[in-house]
């Protein structure tokens, strides 16, 4: 999931980012309200974690561009203040979620993850393929009962394209669903991740090249029982 933090605190910003990075999560970073609304009309996140009180564009009146955008892009709203009648306020601008600080790291994680959730077409629980079983809450991969190693990159490519139920994805959607903004466009980032996710994934192959598309796995996702 690709997530953006709006924070105008650099050192709380970078502690959130890599502390989601280390999720598996492709993360950027804004230290101002122009930043943020630069950065998330360019980009579709899945959710965006907005400080209030920023410097340049207030934290409310980028909420309020982000949902008259219309995109499915999910937003948290973070605050020193946490009375009742903040988060109203802040719920009241279209915000989705509101988080006092300070807050509870794995807190904040669970927030965004479920955020994350809603800003995404629905999708089953477990995603399937054949063999393959790929469980995102628990970040496990396994094929016939075994289990697979993956890194974070290779688990964000894997389940974007089981999620897309059979529909082919570009190499530039994986790059920008599954890295963040200082992945280059230009390098074989994507071909290579593939190329070792193949080799992990064992045979026979899962992962079709569309030439010129991008890629797919025919038989995609289907919901786990229990």
């Amino acid at each position: 999931m690709r997530i953006l933090i709006v924070e105008d605190e650099e050192a709380l910003a970078e502690a959130v980012a890599r502390g989601l990075r280390r999720e598996g999560m492709a993360v950027d970073v804004a230290l101002d309200g122009n930043e943020g609304h630069e950065k998330a009309t360019v980009t579709r996140y899945d959710v965006v974690v907005l400080d209030r009180d920023l410097p340049g564009m207030p934290g409310d009146e980028l909420c309020r561009e982000i949902v008259a955008s219309g995109a499915l892009t999910r937003v948290i709203m973070l605050t020193a203040s946490g009375t009742v009648a903040d988060r109203v306020e802040g719920l009241s601008l279209g915000a989705d979620d509101y988080l006092a600080k300070p807050f509870a790291f794995d807190e904040l994680v669970a927030r965004v993850r479920a955020l994350a959730r809603r800003s995404t077409p629905v999708t089953p629980p477990v995603l399937r393929a054949g063999d393959l079983e790929l469980d995102p809450a628990r970040r496990t991969v396994t094929r016939a009962g075994a289990p697979v190693e993956l890194t974070r990159k290779e688990f964000g490519v894997l389940e974007v394209l089981l999620a897309a139920s059979g529909s082919v994805v570009s190499s530039e959607e994986l790059l920008e669903r599954v890295w963040d903004e200082h992945a280059d466009p230009f390098t074989t980032t994507v071909r290579v991740t593939v190329m070792t996710l193949r080799k992990k994934l064992g045979e026979p192959g899962i992962i079709d090249t569309v030439v010129g598309s991008g890629y797919r796995v025919p038989s995609a996702a289907g919901a786990g029982s229990g």
